[in-house]
């Protein structure tokens, strides 16, 4: 047998393996019998077993309750930041219930343009570092990318016409190329213990409204899915990415809107999600909540895919018992995977309680509701 042949047998044999274990998992969620589960049909077919089973995870935390998430959740906070003092690690969600959120979200924009820190300032090596660690106490990784204007220079809200000249045939596509090489090689220096840590990868999201260059009246869904879908091959084909679930997320449905416009197909999407914010009007976002995640629930179901809410929040949290009495009812009985909210960035910009806010005694009772999973929680299901 040839080295090419042996190598070969090794894949097949492993993806075999990765795929029972998932048919196991799903046997044990749902106490159905085993002819009647559906494997699931990863975008990627040579998926690495960690990300398989991080795929088996989101499907088994959807039986139990919701992991709960937060953007930027270690990389800075109100009062500190982790590049001033990276020997320790801080968290707003810590200090108010003494645990880590679930999921923990970063964004790579910058990454395309070579800077050594996103949008955000938080350097790359900082958020490499920090990936590293929340793998490590058992967290899930979710990752967006605010990709700059590759027409303009500007940044995501630059509004510039740029997708028809990125995907094939166009003028920078060579550029494009070029930044998507520079996203695949952070990704592929996220390992723990040697092998690489599995991310749920979220790009181009909202792409329904128009405030980023990729979306709505400056992106038609014909070219959106044709980008899409390139960055996909890009990714796994030619950079041989094999960690990444991707994950689809309109922003929500205005009523001329449909969910599906720009679904690059069931082959290109893992995960479905959608983002819905608060706007300081608690009953128009409920109503919305429920709307959007019935039909992202039904159409889930009927591809045989994991669903979450992949953005919310609620800027500076005036609303008192905003988590126990505004989100929680809404998403309580969904059947999402993971609710993520948005960063922490001062007392004007933020989505989580900090020491001393209105609804820090509010938070600290939503996560000890019965379906709300923090990090102990979701490393409980694993015992």
């Amino acid at each position: 047998m040839t080295k090419t042949q042996k190598i070969f047998r090794a894949n097949k044999l492993r993806n075999i393996l990765s795929l029972f274990i998932i048919t196991l998992f799903l046997y044990s969620c749902n106490g159905v019998k085993k002819d009647t589960v559906i494997q699931p049909k990863l975008v990627d077919k040579t998926a690495s077993k960690n990300t398989i089973e991080l795929y088996a995870k989101l499907v088994n935390i959807s039986k139990k309750g919701f992991a709960v998430g937060h953007q930027d959740d270690t990389s800075y906070g109100l009062g500190w930041n982790y590049k001033d003092n990276p020997t320790i690690i801080k968290s707003d969600v810590k200090k108010v219930t003494g645990d880590f959120p679930a999921v923990f979200g970063f964004d790579i924009g910058w990454i395309e343009i070579d800077k050594s820190y996103n949008l955000d300032t938080v350097p790359f090596n900082a958020m490499r570092d920090l990936i590293i660690d929340a793998y490590k106490k058992g967290g899930i990784i979710t990752i967006s990318w605010h990709a700059n204007n590759p027409v303009s220079g500007g940044d995501s809200w630059d509004q510039t016409i740029a997708v028809p000249n990125i995907i094939k045939g166009g003028d920078q596509r060579e550029k494009y190329e070029l930044w998507v090489s520079r996203v695949a090689n952070f990704i592929a220096s996220l390992k723990y213990e040697g092998e690489a840590i599995p991310i749920i990868f979220r790009p181009f999201h909202e792409m329904n409204g128009s405030w980023f260059w990729w979306g709505g009246k400056n992106c038609d869904a014909k070219d959106y899915i044709t980008l899409w879908k390139e960055t996909v091959h890009l990714l796994r084909d030619t950079h041989n990415l094999h960690n990444l679930l991707y994950v689809y997320s309109p922003n929500k449905l205005n009523p001329s809107d449909t969910y599906l416009e720009y679904y690059p197909g069931d082959e290109y999407v893992d995960i479905l999600g959608i983002d819905i914010y608060d706007f300081n009007n608690a009953e128009d976002y409920k109503k919305s909540v429920i709307h959007d995640l019935a039909i992202v629930k039904e159409l889930a179901t009927k591809k045989n895919k994991v669903y979450a809410f992949s953005e919310t929040g609620l800027e500076s949290i005036k609303t008192e018992n905003w988590f126990t009495e505004v989100l929680y009812p809404v998403i309580e009985n969904s059947g999402i995977s993971w609710v993520l909210t948005w960063r922490n960035y001062d007392k004007k910009h933020h989505y989580m309680p900090y020491n001393g806010h209105i609804n820090e005694t509010d938070f600290i009772r939503f996560e000890k509701l019965p379906k709300t999973l923090f990090l102990k929680d979701l490393n409980n299901l694993n015992n």
